[in-house]
């Protein structure tokens, strides 16, 4: 291959929706593009492909990229609400299946998982996460790129995968997106690196790096992260791509003066092929002449594009489509996104046992919301080949469970979730008098959400307060049935709702899984990935926190309220909390209610202590106490309390999703290694620490049940 050549293969352009223009077809034609992205007409692509492999100098097929994030033309949740479930072989079976859709249009390569640590719901692109915590992401990401790729990504239906965003995304200061990460590089190791390292270790083929800087250097030409922890210390082999336009973006950082500065940055610090822009294929070859960088460096870059084209079988078969596969029958694409809406579905707030519905006892129900029939909305962010005509909305599924013999009585009430005009509330609020119950579709539509779209407000926008609280004053019992796509501040409404049950952005088939729970077809059994606040002003708040040297408990809290008057300033101080929402979540990490009731008891280790190297396992009863059969999400959790750097309060560190019928109980293990309680220290090194260990097992990160067991000291030997 000529130096041109080479620089082609790291070339990223994006495609033009249905044709080929003359520029691209040339480009391609002359060995100067290694992949084409957002190209999705199966004979485009094909047509693509043959130009690479019959009419350029080396023959070398090209990779087709799409942002096929959760789901094809099927939509499931959306990844925050996939994580909900804390189901990996569904999730995988999810990702099966829009890989399958995927490539029967030409696509083999999608830019997901999305593993970015999320602990901020002012970022839009929460939605995209699997959460907030470190262990329940990585779970997930392998089960993502396992479903994308299967044991061999070039088997038909298989595309390969791209862990985003490397490295640090998710802290974006002030939720905002595309804003500077500040990141020690202890809690950059502990907490956002795991999930990326378990996705290179299940053989995911590709990584993007993240738009923002991390700690005063652009990730996309961040040395420390693209060679020295991916290449050096993880041993990847993949490659690494840019995010759309990133290398010229770091003239606008402020870490070069002009493109071609950026391009040698990008290239020198371990970038392998560059998203959209065209700095590389405008200056590589310059650089290399000027002797600014190697010729071995863009051997290296193009060798990592060349072995991921290898692993997809494109030499062999370049082309999509034109074999008789299809995806399987047996895979069933609406089948699978009922279950996944139903997995997510997370019910947080059920008083007076509101919940289920019990469809012989009701005559008439009013249905109410902006959210409750908008067939593109339920789908989400990132849904650009989904097709609305697959969505199944809360509203038709409704009519089509009750069927005749209950009245349904729908209004809007609001044009949108962000509409300020009441002009439709009257309506609503007759149809809540004259009901037996009133069901509220409320939220965010799915363009409040994703990239580009933050809030500095969490709470439900627009009037949607309001309309509750007029609702609230009929006196119908009221079902908040929250769709959005990310966690809300709901402590203002809380208390004039029945239940909530939040449902995300649930997919296509999120109707008939909200009502399935609603009315008790299915007990939910959704669990939430990421704490949810009381109120904007406490995030980020989440479970895994450092103690701090004064932990707040419920004798220091004060409440601004209760403030005397003349209450003395004491230089002294408190505890660490808010004046005006405390210290604690709305709902914690890992909470979610079921129609059963669930005991834990007599949790138990196999040993006291273990030597170093040694397994232990933890066991605890799990018992259906109550009347129905439900699934519970058993969640074991860890605390490390004396170590040479400070530790979280809790880390989790198993979960099992058991299901258990009325008066069953059952034995939980899970098995620990002292491999699994390790932290990076102060010399950035993996160690497992000797001493006392707390842990819990319960329903959520607010487990009590809790034991110790020892880890012992290294021989003297």
């Amino acid at each position: 291959m000529t130096l041109e050549e080479k620089i082609g293969q790291l070339c990223l352009l994006n495609g033009a929706g249905g044709h080929i223009p003359d520029h691209l077809r040339q480009e391609i034609a002359a060995g100067r593009v290694g992949a084409v992205l957002n190209e999705v007409d199966l004979g485009t692509v094909n047509e693509l492909q043959r130009i690479a492999v019959e009419e350029s100098p080396s023959g070398i097929p090209l990779l087709i990229g799409r942002d096929v994030i959760h789901g094809f033309h099927t939509v499931f949740p959306l990844p925050l609400g996939q994580a909900a479930s804390w189901n990996p072989e569904l999730i995988e079976r999810c990702a099966r299946i829009a890989a399958a859709e995927a490539a029967a249009a030409g696509v083999n390569w999608t830019f997901a998982p999305m593993v970015d640590i999320g602990r901020d719901p002012r970022w839009g692109r929460i939605a995209e996460t699997l959460g907030e915590d470190p262990f329940l992401a990585s779970a997930l990401a392998v089960a993502m790129v396992r479903g994308f790729q299967g044991e061999d990504p070039s088997q038909p239906g298989r595309i390969a995968a791209c862990a985003k965003h490397f490295a640090g995304y998710g802290a974006s200061e002030s939720g905002r997106d595309y804003n500077t990460t500040d990141i020690p590089e202890i809690e950059l190791r502990n907490v956002h690196l795991p999930p990326f390292r378990a996705a290179v270790e299940a053989g995911v083929v590709s990584l993007m790096t993240s738009f923002s800087d991390l700690n005063g250097v652009p990730a996309t030409a961040n040395d420390f992260l693209l060679e020295r922890v991916l290449r050096e210390e993880w041993g990847f082999d993949g490659f690494v791509v840019s995010d759309w336009e990133s290398v010229p973006q770091l003239a606008v950082h402020g870490l070069t003066a002009d493109d071609r500065e950026s391009a040698l940055a990008a290239a020198s610090a371990g970038l392998d092929m560059e998203m959209a822009s065209t700095t590389f294929r405008e200056h590589l070859a310059g650089l290399v002449e000027e002797g600014k960088i190697s010729t071995g460096r863009i051997d290296a870059m193009a060798a990592h594009v060349l072995r991921a084209k290898l692993r997809l079988g494109l030499f062999e078969d370049p082309y999509s489509g034109t074999a008789s596969w299809r995806p399987p029958a047996d895979l069933d694409p609406a089948g699978a996104a009922r279950e996944a809406a139903l997995g997510s579905l997370v019910l947080l707030a059920n008083r007076d046992r509101a919940l289920p519905l019990a469809k012989p006892f009701l005559g008439s129900l009013a249905v109410i919301g902006p959210m409750a029939d908008e067939p593109v909305e339920q789908l989400g962010t990132w849904i650009f080949d989904g097709d609305p005509a697959r969505s199944v909305t809360p509203l038709r599924a409704l009519r089509e469970y009750l069927g005749p013999d209950v009245e349904v009585r729908y209004e809007r009430a609001l044009d949108t979730t962000r509409s300020r005009s009441d002009e439709g509330f009257p309506q609503a609020v007759e149809a809540a008098r004259s009901s037996d119950v009133a069901l509220l579709f409320l939220g965010e539509e799915s363009i409040l959400s994703g990239e580009a779209h933050s809030r500095a407000d969490v709470r439900l926008p627009g009037i949607q307060e309001r309309l509750i609280s007029e609702l609230s004053a009929t006196g119908t019992p009221l079902i908040l049935v929250v769709l959005a796509g990310r966690p809300l501040a709901l402590e203002s409404v809380v208390d004039e709702v029945a239940a909530i049950l939040y449902a995300w952005h649930p997919g296509s088939m999120g109707g008939p899984a909200i009502v399935d729970v609603l009315f008790g077809e299915a007990s939910p059994s959704g669990r939430l990935p990421v704490t949810f606040p009381r109120v904007t002003g406490q995030i980020p708040i989440y479970y895994a926190h450092k103690n701090t040297g004064k932990p707040p408990t419920p004798e220091t809290v004060v409440h601004i309220d209760d403030i005397p008057r003349d209450a003395e300033q004491l230089s002294a101080g408190g505890s660490s909390f808010h004046l005006d929402a405390g210290y604690t979540p709305l709902w914690p990490f890992g909470h979610g209610l079921s129609y059963t009731e669930v005991s834990y008891s007599n949790l138990r280790t196999s040993r006291e202590s273990v030597p170093p190297g040694v397994s232990l396992t933890v066991e605890v009863e799990v018992a259906n106490v109550g009347d129905r059969e439900g699934d519970e999400v058993v969640q074991l959790y860890v605390r490390d309390p004396v170590a040479s750097v400070t530790r979280p309060v809790r880390e989790l560190k198993g979960f099992r999703r058991v299901r258990l019928a009325p008066g069953e109980s059952r034995t939980v293990s899970f098995e620990l290694h002292p491999d699994d309680l390790a932290f990076h220290g102060r010399d950035m090194r993996p160690r497992t620490e000797p001493g006392r260990f707390h842990v819990w097992v319960g329903g959520s990160s607010a487990a009590q049940l809790r034991t110790e067991f020892e880890i012992g000291h290294p021989s003297e030997d």
